[in-house]
C-alpha cells in the first residue's frame, strides 16, 4: 500500500531510509518494510532505487512475488521503460494470482496511461478468478469489491453499458454518491470550469470520495490490537507480574480485544486487525526502546511494530472461519456470537 504523501521528497526519502533501517533489524519482516520504503522512493522521484529495492526483494523468493513485480512495472513505467513494464504485466497476467492487489495496481496502472480496453480486460480476467461463481450471497472480500468498483469506472470511461458485475458494484458501494456519478467522465470537466459554484461543488463531492476510500485504505496497516496467547501471557506474567493489572485472566483478554474492537468499529474506524505478541519479540522490543517490558506504556506501541511490520490479522474474521482467538471454533461461534 502507498504511504501519504509528507510534504516534500526529503521527508519521503528520510522515511525509506529509516524503513531500511527497521528491515536490517527484523530481517524476518523484510518484505512488507521493503516495499513500503519503495513506495517512500518513488514518492520522492528516486525511481531507479525502488527499482533496486524491488530486484532486491524478487531475487530473495519473496511470499508475494506477483504484487512485487506489479508494483515494479508501475514504477518502470513511470520513468520512460514501457516496454520492460508491458513484459512484466504480461507475465502478471499469465501467472493468473489469486490475490487481488496485483490485478488491481496492473489494472490501475493500464488506466493511467489510458489503456483501457487493457485495463478492462484484466479487471475481468481478476473478477472471473476471484469471485465465488456458486454462491453470489458469498462475502466478497474488501480487496475483491475494490475491484469491482475499478471495473465500473473503467467501464463507465469506456461508455459501456452495466452488466451484473456493475450492478453487484452498485450494491456493494456504500457512500453517499452513487457510483454512476462517482465515475461519470463528466465530471472531469468540472475541474476545469471557470464557474466557482460548479468548481465548489465537485469539490465537495471529491472530499465525500476521498474521506470514504482513505478510511478503508489510507493506513500502512491496520489499526491493531493486541492478542496474547494463553501460554505466552502465563509467561508474561511470571516474569512481568506488574503487568497483571492489564491482564487479569487470559478469558478477560479475550474478551476485552473483541469489545475493543467492536467499539472502534462502531464508532466508523476501518481496517481493523489483531497482531499475536510473544514474550522474547516483546522483550526485544521494549530493549529497542530503552525500556523495561514492565512498562506497560510500551503495550499498544509494541502493537503498531507488530502491525507495521506486516503481522496483523484482519477483524473480523470473514463467514464460517476459525474465531481469532485460537479456539478453533468458527468465529460466528465464538467471539463474533451475540452478547460475547
Amino acid at each position: 500500500m502507498r504511504p501519504d504523501t509528507p510534504a516534500d521528497h526529503t521527508d519521503h526519502t528520510a522515511e525509506a531510509e529509516r524503513l531500511l533501517r527497521t528491515a536490517a533489524q527484523y530481517p524476518e519482516d523484510h518484505e512488507p518494510l521493503l516495499l513500503q520504503a519503495a513506495a517512500h522512493l518513488e514518492l520522492a522521484g528516486d525511481r531507479e532505487r525502488a527499482t533496486t529495492l524491488y530486484d532486491r526483494l524478487l531475487a530473495a523468493e519473496p511470499e508475494h512475488p506477483a504484487l512485487i513485480k506489479a508494483f515494479k512495472a508501475a514504477n518502470l513505467w513511470e520513468y520512460g521503460h514501457e516496454a520492460e513494464a508491458r513484459a512484466i504485466i504480461e507475465g502478471i497476467r499469465g501467472s493468473a494470482p489469486r490475490d487481488p492487489a496485483p490485478w488491481e495496481i496492473v489494472a490501475e496502472t493500464l488506466e493511467t496511461h489510458d489503456e483501457l480496453d487493457a485495463a478492462h480486460a484484466t479487471l475481468t480476467t481478476a473478477l472471473t478468478l476471484l469471485l465465488p461463481a456458486d454462491d453470489p450471497t458469498a462475502d466478497i472480500p474488501y480487496p475483491t469489491q475494490s475491484l469491482l468498483t475499478a471495473r465500473h469506472r473503467v467501464r463507465r470511461l469506456l461508455a459501456l453499458d452495466h452488466d451484473p458485475w456493475d450492478s453487484l458494484a452498485d450494491r456493494l458501494h456504500r457512500a453517499e454518491i452513487t457510483l454512476d456519478e462517482l465515475h461519470d467522465p463528466k465530471r472531469l470537466w468540472s475541474l476545469g470550469s471557470d464557474d466557482p459554484a460548479e468548481l465548489k461543488a465537485e469539490l465537495a463531492r471529491l472530499r465525500t470520495e476521498l474521506g470514504t476510500y482513505r478510511a478503508a485504505l489510507s493506513r500502512p496497516f491496520p489499526v491493531a490490537v493486541l492478542h496474547w496467547p494463553s501460554e505466552e501471557l502465563d509467561e508474561l506474567l511470571t516474569t512481568y507480574p506488574s503487568l497483571s493489572t492489564e491482564y487479569p485472566t487470559h478469558a478477560a483478554h479475550l474478551l476485552d480485544i473483541e469489545a475493543s474492537l467492536r467499539e472502534l468499529s462502531a464508532t466508523g474506524t476501518a481496517n481493523l486487525g489483531i497482531v499475536t505478541g510473544t514474550v522474547p519479540s516483546y522483550e526485544a522490543f521494549a530493549a529497542s526502546e530503552s525500556s523495561s517490558p514492565s512498562n506497560a506504556d510500551l503495550l499498544p506501541q509494541y502493537a503498531t511494530t507488530l502491525a507495521a511490520r506486516g503481522r496483523a490479522v484482519a477483524w473480523p474474521p470473514r463467514r464460517g472461519e476459525a474465531c481469532w482467538c485460537g479456539s478453533g471454533v468458527a468465529y460466528s461461534g465464538c467471539h463474533g456470537a451475540a452478547g460475547v
